[in-house]
């Protein structure tokens, strides 16, 4: 059956004899809708055509209606119409519907509605009689060309609004609610006159109106919007629209008629207070779209009382139904309550946590099911920057407050204002890892197409709209601060100017807006670390914070809940320290390069480097050993006999050679440079503690200046990446694996001698071939069994990173060798796909959107290539070494869907850096969670097969 009927109390979709709300089949809307009305609430009659029709629709009628879906549909229209006792087309008493989207994973404004379908030239007339309200009527009228035309037709919205607003002005009114019933018949011949001027024309024929709205909200599952939602929020591209048709109800019907959106909490901060908007004499979409500002929705026990009792109960009971917060939305028609739709709240990473943690005090879910209600992600969002109060305070003695918004999604935001989505994605084209240009979009008011903009803008401003708008929905779920519903805002989108009371501000012009308070001022101000970053960071007691202590109760869970433990890529004591803040389960890399290149360091690394001979490198040696063996020290200590992990040296040695004139003059002159000039004592009589140009004169420094220019020009390699580096460095230089193994073992036993356990790691990187491996393990087990006859026994594990295609290949070989593996995805992906992470950004864009691949492999795992390495590395390296322990430290063990995948491998860890530690936890429990649903699920159908066949 291609569709599914919903209305008097019962749902037609009964796919084993019983109702079961079936997101994969009905989409999350329409088995929201479908569950409601089975609970007796008050819904709108309907049905469901379902995702399966969709696909056919893509796939094997290539991008046709299905055959024999339209006589279904209307078989369909017949049973609504007997519900409602209306007829669709008829001229007295016209049946209209919405045609609505709704996929399995809620994508709030991603895809294609279309309102009040079924109105023509004579329908309209036969409504404003039923109704006894023509202006109503006619204002539905206008509403449904506009957005058949947007939807269906593919005009541009603006082409209709600028109509519209045209009028207005003409009118002297500010909202459309003021415009007379003449002037809505205008507007509708001029939209037709625009609409013809374009080559396009809204048919009157209502079936075929009902034919192409189902084709266009098939078609939007795919459209840009949807895509790139889908990319940025790991929903699978293969994920389709269900199509909900349903018999319209209006808000627009009067001063006795509402719409309206609401939450059963409060989804900025999590309160457990009923939050939300509605507009009386309106539609869904003015609330959403942010046409209009509405009022709060507690307003509306005052202005319709019994309706606004009614919705508190329903939602209430929707909220422990579903045992989540709910978002939904609902239409008073004449005093009647109506629900429309119920979904899981979106919410902000702050009200994410909170929500969690209430629900699970009030006894509402389990933990396991607070967990699974946090994206990963969010985690990293409570750790976004604030504004300094104090600089606050500062700017508003300066009168650099402009005014006050509506406060839609928490955070602060600095930078320069663009006013389109294409301005911003253009602005931000050239971004980096590490540079990041900071812009804000502004808006009048945010819409669907705006969705590219705002992902890659720092916050949202728009001059319309409220807490539950499109901006604020999105920019919640993005974690992105937004201001909404700024009335003192002038937005000419064309002339990309705002107006703030007597002051105009143009594009590139800089503002700072404020999520939690809704403030908006003019330049820039200063941030200051989160609360939670404070108190991880020292500056901040814990008992001080609420928020870190909530924020902690739910990494606890997480922990516990979690299989896959959670190290940290930790180089220096504060990151070690903040790692431990986290609850770090270990260090799962320390890159021992990062230590040398201080400035009190790195003159004697140039020393070494630059020297000839091992006698000549050895002091500069033993100076770089001291120094790395009070870093491993402070490792240690932090950890308290948890594992570390130590990478030997990795990098090639001309990275750590100045490059230039003023390189090399600015590290002659620091006070340390007689590292430099040490190694030529014997033949330039200097052994001065600090070595001025005029001191050493001018030729010898010009001579030394050349000296390390020449070095590096030895050193200089074509392709860096794939020289001499990692363990090939140390089998050209053993005395420096020597050295490095030296200060981790020493280091190792002055902490035990404190009576601090300590579980040493050292890790040999770039392996490809097990006698590489062999050879570098020799020189520290040498270096091992020398300091133990000294200072007695010490454990220590000795293991590779695997980020060599040939070392996964032979990872049975290089396992007899090796206590552990841990990958190193950044270069794995690198070599095995032949891209350099450091030029690929010039094709990835294209590569994605043409979809060759599904996601950047430097930020996720490549799954089907990469991944499969991977999986051929753990098994053969665990057939040869039953118990090898296995982790990952790129920068993909931070990344949800990576972690994920490094749980479904059976790795033992993850390794990511210290602040992406929260959102690996939270990705690797949701793992184990959803793991175990399954098996239980596969439980419950052995016992259904085993019942059955008795």
């Amino acid at each position: 059956m291609p569709a599914y009927f919903f209305g008097d109390g019962r749902s037609e979709f009964r796919p084993d004899g019983g109702f079961k709300p079936d997101k994969d089949t009905l989409g999350g809307k329409g088995a929201n809708l479908h569950s409601m009305t089975e609970a007796g609430i008050s819904v709108p009659p309907g049905f469901t055509i379902p995702t399966t029709e969709t696909n056919r629709y893509f796939v094997q009628d290539n991008g046709q209606l299905p055959d024999g879906l339209m006589d279904v549909v209307m078989q369909k229209v017949e049973m609504v119409e007997a519900a409602t006792g209306n007829k669709f087309g008829d001229e007295d008493r016209p049946q209209l519907f919405s045609v609505r989207s709704g996929a399995k994973f809620s994508m709030p404004g991603m895809m294609d509605t279309i309102l009040n379908l079924g109105l023509n030239n004579k329908t309209v007339l036969g409504l404003a009689k039923a109704a006894n309200n023509e202006r109503f009527a006619w204002d539905s009228y206008r509403r449904f060309i506009q957005m058949f035309s947007n939807v269906v037709l593919g005009v541009k919205k603006d082409v209709l609004e600028e109509i519209l607003s045209e009028k207005k002005v003409s009118r002297g009114v500010k909202n459309d609610t003021e415009l007379t019933v003449d002037d809505l018949k205008e507007l509708v011949a001029e939209y037709k006159a625009k609409l013809k001027e374009l080559g396009a024309e809204v048919p009157q024929d209502e079936r075929r109106q009902l034919e192409l709205a189902i084709e266009a909200v098939m078609k939007s599952s795919n459209n840009e919007r949807a895509i790139v939602y889908k990319r940025d929020f790991n929903i699978p591209k293969e994920i389709v629209s269900a199509v909900n048709v349903q018999a319209m109800v209006f808000g627009n019907m009067g001063e006795d008629s509402a719409t309206g959106v609401g939450f059963t909490r409060n989804p900025e901060t999590g309160a457990n207070e009923f939050y939300g908007e509605f507009l009386s004499n309106a539609q869904g979409e003015d609330v959403v779209a942010g046409v209009r500002t509405p009022l709060k929705l507690k307003r509306l026990a005052e202005v319709m009382p019994e309706a606004y009792a009614q919705l508190r109960e329903v939602t209430t009971r929707l909220e422990k139904f579903f045992r989540n917060v709910q978002d939904f939305e609902f239409t008073i028609e004449r005093g009647k309550l109506y629900m429309l739709q119920t979904r899981d709240g979106k919410r902000s990473a702050q009200a994410a946590v909170n929500i969690a943690v209430d629900l699970v005090e009030e006894g509402a879910i389990t933990i396991e099911e607070a967990l699974m209600m946090i994206e990963p992600e969010q985690m990293s969002h409570l750790l976004h920057p604030v504004f300094d109060p104090e600089e606050k305070k500062v700017a508003i003695k300066a009168g650099r407050l402009l005014g006050q918004g509506i406060n839609a999604s928490p955070g602060a935001a600095v930078g320069r204002i663009e006013f389109t989505a294409e301005a911003v994605v253009l602005a931000t084209a050239n971004d980096t890892k590490d540079k990041k240009t900071k812009v804000i979009l502004v808006r009048k008011e945010t819409n669907p197409d705006d969705i590219s903009g705002m992902k890659a803008a720092q916050g949202i401003l728009t001059a319309t709209g409220g807490a539950t708008s499109h901006a604020a929905l999105v920019g919640r779920q993005m974690g992105k601060p937004a201001v909404v519903g700024f009335s003192a805002a002038e937005v000419d989108e064309k002339a990309r100017t705002i107006r703030i009371g007597d002051r105009v501000f143009k594009e590139g012009d800089i503002l700072s807006i404020d999520g939690t308070t809704g403030e908006v001022f003019a330049g820039e101000i200063m941030t200051l670390p989160s609360e939670i970053k404070r108190v991880v960071e020292g500056q901040l007691k814990a008992e001080d914070s609420p928020v870190y202590q909530r924020y902690m109760k739910v990494l606890g869970w997480a922990k516990e809940a979690a299989e896959l433990e959670v190290w940290a890529n930790a180089d220096t004591a504060k990151d070690v320290k903040i790692a431990d803040a986290f609850e770090a389960q270990g260090v799962g890399l320390a890159r021992t390069e990062h230590m040398f290149f201080g400035d009190d360091r790195i003159p004697y690394m140039v020393a070494m480097i630059l020297s000839e001979t091992p006698a000549e490198k050895q002091p500069f040696l033993d100076k770089i050993l001291a120094m790395q063996r009070s870093d491993f020290i402070s490792l240690f200590e932090v950890m308290k006999g948890r594992p570390v992990t130590i990478r030997t040296i990795d990098p090639p040695l001309h990275e750590f050679l100045p490059k230039t004139d003023a390189d090399i003059d600015k590290l002659l002159s620091s006070i340390h440079s007689v590292a430099l000039v040490e190694q030529l004592e014997r033949k330039l009589g200097i052994s001065k503690e600090g070595v001025t140009r005029d001191e050493l004169g001018e030729e010898l420094w010009l001579a030394l200046r050349e000296k390390v220019k020449r070095r590096s020009a030895e050193l200089h390699e074509a392709n860096p990446m794939m020289g001499h580096r990692g363990t090939r460095l140390g089998i050209t230089n053993p005395e420096i694996t020597a050295m490095q193994a030296r200060a981790i073992f020493e280091a190792a036993f002055a902490v035990a001698r404190k009576g601090i356990p300590v579980k040493p790691k050292i890790m040999i990187p770039l392996v490809g071939f097990a006698a590489e491996l062999k050879d570098q393990a020799t020189i520290v087990r040498e270096v091992h069994a020398e300091l133990e006859k000294e200072h007695g026994p010490i454990a220590f594990q000795l293991g590779t990173m695997i980020e060599v295609p040939r070392g996964g290949l032979t990872a049975d070989e290089i396992a007899l060798l090796a206590e552990f593996f841990s990958f190193g995805t950044n270069d794995l992906h690198q070599y095995t796909l032949g891209f350099s992470r450091d030029d690929a950004g010039k094709f990835i864009a294209p590569y994605i959107d043409k979809g060759i691949i599904p996601a950047d492999p430097t930020q996720k795992i490549d799954q089907p290539g990469t991944g499969k390495l991977m999986w051929l590395a753990v098994q053969l390296g665990r057939e040869t070494r039953p118990d090898l322990e296995i982790g990952i430290c790129g920068e993909h063990g931070g990344e949800p869907t990576s972690v994920e995948f490094c749980h479904a491998l059976g790795l033992n860890y993850v390794s990511a850096s210290p602040y992406r530690i929260p959102v690996a936890r939270m990705a690797a429990a949701q793992a184990w969670i959803k793991e175990r649903r399954i098996e239980d699920e596969l439980r419950k159908s052995a016992k259904v097969l085993q019942e059955a066949s008795k």
